[in-house]
């Protein structure tokens, strides 16, 4: 068990940046404090300056950030908030690579790609690395200038799998935080990450920071009203009064990232069976749901020898404004989701049970429907989750974010699986 932040005990001091400090902790093995600074920076630290009160704000920002992503599926080197200035971490071999994802052109990619006008929008978002090399300046760099450095760290060579892997992950968290942000009209214009190695796990992981120094934010998608590190690099000229308006942005910002981990918009599944005896296909159904953060309930009822209570049931659903998917569960003759869908403009998914000797014949009461109804058939019972998952999650960025993070995650390990097999097979 970890101990309380007041026996939190420091060791080295592993790493120094421009805005933090890294410590080890000696009672917390392959753990390390991340200890913000109250200082702020711009041009590698050609202009900084110290802005009272800027480490709060900084791990307030990246400790929502972090628990957001954790929380939808992607692997984090973040473990918890220790206290208002600094956070317990994952000890991280740091891959010293800035990814940096686009929606929109503004900034350094203005200058470095003359003819295009800011505004220009990236479909998908536009993905660029830089080197970390403050003596020259970050240079941009290539997959192929990375691939060729042959790196390692905690023993992981970094080849075309590991950069695969860093680059699809850092358009995926740049999809989550975006998706995150437009319920409050905010426009995510651009994101820098890095990523680690972990020590114990060998993984690679988001590591680092993400705070207001990380991203372009802009309410209502209007660059005048930005809320990020920018209004700091624009200034003219550093005065009292002018680094007060740019932590009145960083504060704006800190207040609303708590925000990206509720949501307004509710939802539930509501799975129908037509016999209790299918009972074990539903709960396969209900925990499929749980993983989406979705509420799911259970109720038996016959379309053929109950139809008024079938109604009934339908009747009490749409009734108090609660957002709802129907699952109809029925084997034999489906007549569950075909006289839910007649009945009720909410969706309805039929996933029968099928049995090893008329399950080939059962499918088709639920694929060869009356005109005039539209629900769909999945057979997996995970599959059926999925799907009200996908409807809930255009409303719902933390549905989403769990959908955009599986879809990730899946594909990781598929490029994982192909490189142990060439691995193995040379």
């Amino acid at each position: 068990m970890a101990p309380a932040a007041s026996e939190l005990k420091l060791g080295k001091k592993v790493n120094e940046g421009k805005t933090k400090e890294v410590y080890e902790l000696p009672d917390i093995p392959g753990c390390v404090l991340m200890q913000s600074k109250d200082q702020i920076t711009a041009g590698n630290a050609a202009r900084k300056d110290r802005m009272e009160g800027k480490a709060a704000i900084s791990n307030t920002t990246t400790s929502c950030v972090f628990q957001l992503l954790q929380e939808a599926g992607i692997k984090t080197a973040f473990v918890r908030k220790q206290s208002d200035t600094a956070f317990i971490a994952a000890h991280c071999e740091m891959i010293p690579i800035e990814w940096v994802c686009r929606r929109i052109a503004t900034g350094s990619f203005l200058k470095r790609n003359p003819g295009v006008k800011e505004g220009y929008k990236f479909y998908p978002p536009k993905i660029e690395m830089f080197y970390k090399d403050d003596a020259n300046n970050d240079p941009q760099w290539s997959e192929e200038q990375l691939i060729e450095a042959k790196f390692c760290f905690a023993g992981l060579t970094i080849g075309q799998t590991e950069v695969d892997i860093m680059a699809r992950s850092t358009q995926a968290i740049f999809e989550i935080l975006e998706k995150s942000w437009q319920p409050q009209n905010c426009t995510l214009v651009d994101l820098k990450i890095e990523f680690g190695v972990n020590i114990l796990t060998k993984e690679i992981v988001l590591a680092d920071v993400i705070d207001n120094d990380s991203w372009r934010l802009w309410p209502s998608g209007d660059r005048s009203q930005q809320k990020d590190k920018q209004s700091y690099r624009d200034l003219k000229e550093v005065t009292p009064e002018a680094l007060q308006m740019v932590k009145r942005n960083f504060e704006w910002v800190a207040e609303r990232v708590e925000l990206l981990l509720k949501t307004k918009s509710q939802g539930r599944v509501v799975v129908l069976m037509g016999s209790p005896s299918d009972l074990s296909h539903c709960e396969k159904i209900k925990k499929a749901c749980a993983t989406f953060g979705i509420p799911c309930e259970l109720r038996v009822t016959s379309a053929h020898k109950g139809p008024d209570e079938t109604l009934r049931i339908k009747a009490e659903y749409e009734g108090d404004g609660i957002p709802t998917v129907f699952v109809a569960v029925a084997g034999r003759s489906n007549g569950l989701g075909p006289v839910m869908s007649g009945n009720t403009a909410y969706p309805v998914v039929n996933c029968p049970p099928l049995s090893a000797d008329w399950g080939a014949q059962d499918v088709w009461s639920s694929l060869r429907l009356p005109s005039g109804l539209g629900c769909p058939t999945t057979l997996s019972p995970e599959g059926a989750a999925q799907f009200a998952a996908q409807i809930f999650g255009l409303n719902n960025h933390l549905v989403w974010a769990k959908l955009r993070s599986n879809m990730l995650n899946t594909w990781i390990s598929l490029k994982q699986a192909d490189k142990k097999l060439r691995e193995c097979t040379l």
